[in-house]
């Protein structure tokens, strides 16, 4: 692992996403695991997405699984395994080389695609769409950074995210998505008018316990998983505090944050609708 820490600064910077090999152990991974586990059952017993507060619990249903989880977000308010990965030193040590140490949270998301998931894909995108209002969320490019732990093995016939080297330096390309990112197709037609070379996407493939990162402008999206296997992964986005109006405090410091009461990410609605309730998707 330590080499791959001395390099991630530049590949980052050069590729707009690095892999660091082996952060967490086996150790790690067990009730990690059983966190997902728990709160994949947990979601089921919803007839529908679900929204309480930050935490936004989003039910699909699969031609071939019937009612899935693909996304659980912010599930850290209400689970002590969760909070602690998402202020974990080792991910620090990762970050702070890149937006140093008094860090923001603006993405807290649990990913599933469970075996033979048809529904669960993700449109070519730039993460980038999602910092609103434009003007809460300052220098994307050199401010920003999403994480994801990976607790199984993610493989091209999982759904591992598939990302376009480079893609980054073009900024924001203004990528359209005719429908929602999740569930969206991987057609390569966006691609190309977007005036993106296809020929140069990667899988991202990741041993479970393998940390990837990724800049807010790197093109990626995911396809539907394949296998008899589960691909589950952690994701945590993080920002430089002083490049952010909005967000959960990660780190001051250095030092972590607990959280409270849910302030202002992503929710707009947080202090007129704060009680749990279904919601339209």
């Amino acid at each position: 692992m330590a080499n791959d820490v001395c390099r991630h600064v530049e590949e980052y910077r050069q590729q707009g996403y690095a892999v660091v090999r082996g952060v967490f152990g086996t150790a790690d991974l067990a009730p990690l695991s059983a966190a997902f586990d728990r709160h994949y059952a947990a979601g089921l017993k919803h007839p529908g997405s679900f929204r309480d507060g930050n935490a936004l619990v989003r039910i699909r249903r699969d031609p071939q699984l019937g009612r899935i989880v693909p996304m659980v977000q912010w599930p850290s308010y209400a689970d002590a395994v969760l909070a602690g990965f998402r202020t974990d030193r080792r991910l620090l040590d990762l970050l702070a080389p890149l937006i140093g140490t008094d860090i923001k949270q603006i993405v807290n998301q649990m990913h599933w695609k469970p075996p033979g998931a048809a529904a669960v894909t993700f449109a070519w995108h730039q993460d980038a769409r999602f910092r609103r209002p434009r003007e809460c969320y300052r220098n994307l490019g050199s401010a920003y950074v999403q994480t994801g732990i990976a607790v199984d093995p993610h493989t091209a016939g999982n759904g591992a995210m598939k990302v376009l080297p480079g893609s980054h330096l073009r900024g924001d390309i203004g990528m359209a998505v005719v429908a929602s990112v999740l569930g969206g197709g991987l057609g390569l037609e966006s691609l190309e008018r977007a005036g993106l070379d296809p020929g140069g996407l990667v899988d991202l493939e990741l041993a479970p316990g393998d940390v990837a990162l990724w800049s807010p402008y790197l093109v990626h999206g995911s396809g539907s998983n394949r296998t008899a296997h589960d691909r589950r992964f952690l994701i945590n986005g993080y920002v430089r505090a002083g490049d952010c109006d909005r967000g959960e405090w990660a780190w001051r410091g250095g030092v972590p944050c607990t959280l409270g009461a849910p302030v202002l990410v992503h929710y707009d609605q947080l202090h007129e609708r704060p009680e749990p309730h279904y919601v339209e998707e």
